[in-house]
């Protein structure tokens, strides 16, 4: 089992100190969220909480992740990237390959691209996107990105997008990107069930686990196997090597946890945080070995 620690909601200048923190601990991976802007008022409710209202303030910080994980890359060597998760639907396809391609030739391939359909129709506006029909376009985009990923020349028809012979110019991915799913709906478990893997919300194991059960459904029905098939968990009731390997046998492969969390609560202190980080790592990851 991997760990990956959530970069959600810290200062940037915390970020360069976090990462090596991480990779010097054994951390796989560390995973940054995205929002384009704040609205005082929202016009859809937050999904992940009962009563609708975000877990987050109108003074969280939300940079880039493209940016971010180009600038990590160059203070660490085999520490991944990943976003918790990049709101695909809410970009332009052409540009958002282009992004991560590039991500992609900065950190040597160590992008995994974690994708939600998004919740905010507010920011939907704001930058210009649909946002009714945001799933069905965002399967469209991935189809169209791995065409753009291709370095091949290729025409593309489909229902919201269409270009003639085209080919994206380098960087071109040397590798293939993995394309992750976020969300808890059924249509996210099915559109997750046709991709390289799974983002659980912050749930308890025993959902976390029937999820993995009704994905691994779907790609027998579309005779994919679920071998090699990652899942990337936030169990809120799972906090130590028992639990994790109970995780891990129902088909978990990578941890998401906040693991300064344990020893000092939610601290804006960042030596608090790299401590947590080192404690975890000997206290959780070392004994998962």
């Amino acid at each position: 089992m991997k760990f990956v620690i959530s970069g959600a909601f810290q200062p940037p200048q915390h970020l360069i100190p976090l990462a090596k923190a991480a990779e010097e601990a054994g951390y796989e991976a560390i995973a940054f969220s995205d929002h384009a802007v704040y609205p005082e008022t929202l016009d859809t409710p937050y999904p992940y909480t009962e009563d609708g209202t975000r877990r987050y303030d109108e003074n969280t910080e939300f940079p880039d992740p493209w940016v971010v994980a180009g600038t990590l890359s160059a203070v660490t060597t085999r520490l991944r990237f990943t976003t918790n998760a990049f709101v695909l639907p809410m970009r332009n396809p052409y540009l958002a390959a282009k992004q991560v391609a590039t991500a992609a030739a900065m950190t040597n391939n160590r992008i995994t691209m974690t994708i939600g359909v998004g919740w905010s129709k507010v920011e939907f506006g704001l930058v210009g996107q649909e946002f009714e029909r945001r799933g069905r376009r965002a399967d469209e985009m991935l189809a169209l990105m791995r065409k753009l990923w291709s370095g091949e020349f290729f025409s593309f028809e489909g229902e919201f997008y269409r270009c003639e012979r085209l080919k994206m110019t380098p960087p071109i991915p040397t590798a293939p990107i993995p394309v992750w799913v976020g969300g808890i709906s059924d249509m996210a478990l099915r559109r997750a069930a046709r991709n390289d893997g799974w983002l659980s919300d912050l749930q308890t194991s025993a959902e976390i686990l029937e999820s993995i059960q009704k994905i691994r459904g779907y790609r027998k029905a579309a005779g994919k196997s679920s071998d090699g098939f990652d899942v990337l968990a936030s169990a809120s009731d799972a906090h130590g090597v028992d639990a994790y390997r109970k995780l891990g046998d129902g088909g978990v492969t990578h941890v998401l946890t906040m693991p300064w969390a344990f020893y000092h609560g939610i601290t804006g202190e960042l030596d608090k945080k790299i401590d947590g980080i080192k404690r975890y790592a000997d206290d959780v990851i070392a004994k998962m070995r």
